[in-house]
């Protein structure tokens, strides 16, 4: 049996006007779309260890709190493969409204430039296959 692949996914939010939003990004790549942070967790590290890792590769910030695990499955992806998705709750502060950024976690996404903005509920912005999957837990 082949084992899962680990991937950890970031709900950054912030309160903005009273109102909670979530950061998402525009990949470079059409086909990629709009996404939240993620990334394949590392033999040497649990979830939570690469959730904050990925956030700051991905992002460039490190102003932002784990709060909390709000889900964990098992998701099988386009290509077959099975991910084991850990979802993490991150809280955020001193954060700007929109930024652009190249991640510096290497492999696919070296040498391209993520458009980082906030949505205000789950049916802004088109996430990309998997990745709204548990907003309705944020935006509740």
């Amino acid at each position: 049996m082949v084992k899962p692949i680990k991937k950890a996914y970031g709900y950054v939010t912030r309160i903005n006007n009273g109102e909670t939003q979530v950061l998402v990004f525009q990949h470079p790549i059409s086909e990629a779309g709009i996404q939240i942070p993620k990334g394949t967790v590392e033999p040497q590290e649990d979830a939570y260890q690469a959730v904050i890792r990925e956030m700051k590769e991905e992002t460039g910030h490190e102003n932002f709190h784990v709060e909390k695990l709000i889900a964990e499955d098992c998701w099988k992806n386009d290509d077959g493969v099975i991910h084991n998705r850990f979802f993490y709750k991150i809280s955020a502060s001193n954060v700007p409204d929109e930024w652009d950024y190249q991640p510096t976690g290497g492999g696919d996404e070296e040498e391209l430039t993520f458009h980082f903005f906030w949505i205000s509920s789950e049916h802004e912005g088109q996430l990309i296959k998997g990745h709204g999957d548990y907003l309705n837990l944020i935006f509740n």
